[in-house]
């Protein structure tokens, strides 16, 4: 017997809390035709459709590894551990590890070892991996198959669901919507996205089937999957991408308005403090910060019950200092487009009429600066991402125990250097940054062009 209890981090109830507030915003927005029509424009170009969709699965991975919860077993020789709803689908990677390095796709450890044979000789030889029958594993062509059909039908299930809420909206028959779909006669590209479910539901499906018999990107140092571990970064690097921005926008919204519309000793001290923080290097700011962290975090080892969630606070911490030093370019940007705004007709007739700042600030100035924080925010994201792998390459980013890109890059500088080298975990965590930030600027180069007004159709 045993019992089932959730059992949250702090960044589960942010990443959670936020995608619920997006989902309600969007309902919001969505009752304005302008506002709509907007965004359609955005969904218009195939390429934004194909990032969007990409960056939903990597959406959906961070969500699926920010579901925490632990089985407790009546059993006092059972250890329960804390895991997630990513781990409970790939059980067979999360605790079943090598003895070393292994290649993708081997049957054996990548470097000899000594060995003593019946006859007492010592020999150098290559073990075979404990976790791989060599006798009874599917060979590669015929787990490539189960899973492309497996990957087939689900992507049929989801496209069908698609398909007959979308022609429910039409007023069509599901038929004649798919029809359309084939013809590229709908206003959004649906094909293309149809398309590109299909391929990421392949390539998952190929990934997941081949997990089960071979070691798909090889094994780490410590004989950890490197898929697992890749897949694990995921939502690290989709925390400090997105929660950063919680951080971030309250600070440059309110101050960069406040620049720009009080004017006089508040723009004076506003303007100082950004300057201040521009004045100091990035990076040096955020070691000291770190550092600081971690030597309270040291100090006080009560504070923490596990291992799980002292990687989290430090993880939250970190989201904490990027935003606090990555709020003044925005800020910037708000406060110059706010002294603009202040001086149109319809902002000098209501301050004219006695209407409040405040009512000023909430009718005329922030619809005006919203697609500049749009446009902002989507493209801090890549450079979040990026600089959480920096930070972490240089030893002030995240714990250590943390699954993120920048801790498999910054392991995989000695691996380099090995003969043989060792390139599979580089490769494993520049593929998947890669896709991201890839995914991250095509949608944010789309969005710019469509909500800035400077663009001219």
């Amino acid at each position: 017997m045993s019992s089932f209890s959730l059992i949250p981090l702090w960044t589960d109830y942010m990443i959670w809390g936020l995608v619920i507030a997006l989902i309600i915003w969007g309902r919001l927005i969505s009752r304005s035709i302008q506002v709509k029509q907007q965004w359609l424009q955005i969904f218009e170009s195939k390429l934004a459709m194909v990032s969007a969709i990409v960056l939903l699965f990597y959406l959906a991975i961070a969500l699926l590894d920010s579901i925490h919860f632990k089985i407790e077993s009546k059993d006092p020789t059972v250890i329960s551990e804390t895991q997630s709803a990513l781990d409970a689908i790939f059980p067979h990677l999360a605790y079943q590890q090598e003895r070393t390095y292994s290649a993708p796709f081997a049957t054996t450890e990548y470097n000899k070892s000594l060995n003593i044979n019946e006859l007492g000789e010592i020999q150098q030889i290559y073990r075979p991996l404990k976790h791989i029958d060599v006798s009874g594993s599917v060979s590669i062509t015929q787990a490539t198959l189960e899973a492309f059909l497996a990957g087939i039908a689900i992507s049929l299930l989801f496209i069908w669901l698609h398909a007959l809420w979308r022609s429910r909206v039409h007023q069509l028959s599901v038929f004649a919507f798919i029809i359309k779909v084939i013809r590229n006669q709908t206003l959004l590209p649906w094909r293309t996205a149809y398309i590109t479910f299909t391929v990421i539901m392949l390539f998952l499906s190929w990934l997941y089937f081949l997990s089960f018999f071979y070691h798909v990107f090889g094994t780490d140092k410590v004989g950890g999957d490197v898929l697992y571990e890749s897949l694990k970064s995921i939502r690290t690097g989709v925390l400090i991408g997105v929660l950063t921005t919680l951080v971030m926008l309250p600070l440059s919204i309110t101050l960069g308005i406040s620049a720009g519309l009080f004017r006089g000793w508040v723009d004076d001290v506003i303007q100082y403090i950004y300057t201040t923080l521009n004045s100091i290097p990035g990076v040096l700011l955020i070691a000291a910060a770190v550092l600081v962290m971690q030597v309270i975090m040291g100090n006080h080892p009560d504070w923490f019950t596990s291992t799980e969630e002292r990687a989290d606070v430090r993880l939250l911490f970190l989201i904490f200092i990027l935003g606090m030093t990555s709020w003044t370019g925005l800020c910037r940007l708000l406060r110059a487009e706010t002294l603009k705004i202040s001086q149109v007709e319809y902002v000098t007739a209501s301050k004219a009429f006695g209407v409040s700042r405040f009512k000023i600030i909430g009718r005329h100035i922030m619809p005006n600066v919203m697609h500049i924080v749009l446009i902002s925010v989507v493209l801090d994201f890549s450079g979040l991402v990026l600089a959480e792998a920096v930070l972490s390459y240089v030893g002030v980013g995240v714990d250590p125990t943390m699954h993120s890109w920048g801790n498999m890059i910054n392991q995989a500088r000695l691996e380099m250097a090995r003969e043989p080298m060792v390139w599979w975990s580089l490769f494993s965590a520049f593929f998947f940054m890669f896709i991201l930030v890839l995914a991250a600027n095509l949608f944010s180069d789309r969005v710019q062009t469509v909500l800035d007004p400077r663009n001219n159709r």
